[in-house]
């Protein structure tokens, strides 16, 4: 390895039962390695957003699709549409869950930083999927572009909370984009083909747009950050990306067209990418002055050693990063969590 690279983030899930497990066993292990700490998306946000279906069927004049719950663990995986006569913009949608959680855990993270578990300076990180990700991911195509305007609307209500209740010099939200890319890539959620241009116009564009909209709806104080993603079911992507240029393309527009600054910004690195051909797109991110870039080219099948390839090459196109994993751990084998933790501070200096 020709360099090392600065600090590590934490993209969001942690395998740990608990938000105090995580939080303080994050801030033991890599301490001055991180500027900011989730709490772990415990308990059903466990699996990213496929507790929503569960919140959504609450309303009035949202349905199940399909008879038969389909369980994972405590949740119910089937998706959800706006049921038939029923104009969606009447839909009014219950607490998505959120802000509760965050303003729960964010009471945890003070005490133990009151009682010096947690580092002074280190921000609560928020991590908030966008409101295109679930309706693309649990509403018919044929619904999303009359429904997603009400989601949208109940998202950043969860958000107006979450900023009215945490200081903002102690908070940092982190916008996930993971149907995005699907979209992108032409993958659709389920397996289905997309078929309905809801986006707008224009694909790039359309979401390039949501997310600087998201950006700048979070006020200077609060950091934002992006964590642009290929999905992790099983540890898998939906679909290997060939290499970093469509996430180069997506992170500069968004640069452009955010009205303030984005203070990170994390890119997945798959694990069998060590050669050139993935990272030299890198070359081409304009990455604006004081925004911190964190590659996920952790793995926890590989740890350090692995690690240490993937940045070997990083480092020629990128002279300056810190590491991160792919996606969150929330669902990485159990017992493996504080080695994934640990390769962090191996490979990566603290700040």
């Amino acid at each position: 390895m020709t360099g090392q690279p600065q600090g590590a983030h934490l993209v969001g899930s942690v395998n740990y039962d608990d938000a105090e497990t995580t939080i303080r066993t994050a801030a033991e292990v890599l301490g001055g390695h991180l500027k900011r700490i989730p709490d772990g998306e415990v308990g059903p946000r466990f699996h990213w957003i496929l507790f929503q279906p569960d919140v959504l069927a609450e309303a009035d004049g949202i349905e199940r699709v399909g008879d038969h719950p389909i369980p994972v663990k405590m949740l119910d995986a089937r998706p959800v549409r706006v049921a038939d006569g029923v104009d969606p913009a009447t839909i009014e949608f219950p607490p998505l869950g959120y802000a509760a959680a965050a303003i729960e855990s964010y009471a945890l993270f003070r005490r133990l930083r009151e009682e010096g578990a947690v580092p002074a300076g280190v921000r609560f990180q928020v991590s908030l999927p966008t409101p295109l990700a679930v309706v693309g991911a649990f509403f018919p195509a044929e619904q999303r572009a009359a429904i997603e305007p009400v989601y949208r609307a109940a998202m950043y209500r969860e958000l107006d909370e979450i900023l009215a209740a945490i200081p903002h010099d102690e908070l940092a939200i982190q916008w996930d984009n993971a149907v995005e890319f699907q979209l992108i890539e032409q993958v659709e959620y389920r397996g289905k083909p997309a078929v309905e241009p809801w986006w707008g116009d224009d694909l790039w564009s359309g979401l390039i747009a949501r997310s600087a909209e998201q950006a700048d709806l979070v006020p200077d104080a609060v950091e934002v950050g992006f964590h642009l993603c290929y999905g992790d079911v099983a540890e898998k992507h939906f679909v290997e990306p060939a290499d970093a240029a469509n996430l180069v393309r997506f992170a500069n527009g968004l640069f452009e067209a955010s009205g303030r600054p984005i203070t990170w910004l994390h890119l997945p690195v798959p694990i069998e990418r060590d050669d050139e051909a993935y990272y030299a797109p890198l070359a081409g991110l304009a990455l604006p002055d004081g925004t911190e870039l964190y590659l996920g080219l952790i793995h926890r099948e590989d740890g350090a050693a692995g690690a240490a390839g993937r940045i070997e090459t990083a480092l020629r196109y990128a002279p300056v990063f810190g590491v991160a994993t792919e996606c969150g751990i929330g669902r990485a084998p159990a017992g493996t969590t504080e080695g994934i933790l640990t390769t962090h501070a191996e490979v990566a200096t603290a700040w």
